[in-house]
């Protein structure tokens, strides 16, 4: 049986849309620093759901020539 799990309220939401955007542009920028500070902070707020959706942002900044086949 699949586990759900709880929506956040939609202010929370909010909040980790600009950390994933905040994520993705520190990739983009290669600044490692602030990539593993976010991602600290993204760690303490991120459900499983999040985490598909880092991943999908992060492949949609990502050139297409550098996507990584799964």
């Amino acid at each position: 049986m699949e586990e759900l799990v709880p929506a956040a309220p939609e202010a929370a939401r909010n909040g980790q849309a600009d950390l994933i955007e905040a994520i993705t542009e520190a990739v983009h920028d290669g600044d490692d620093r602030t990539v593993r500070r976010l991602l600290a902070r993204f760690a303490e707020l991120a459900t499983i759901a999040d985490l598909y959706a880092l991943r999908d942002a992060l492949d949609t900044a990502r050139p297409s020539g550098n996507r990584r086949q799964s």
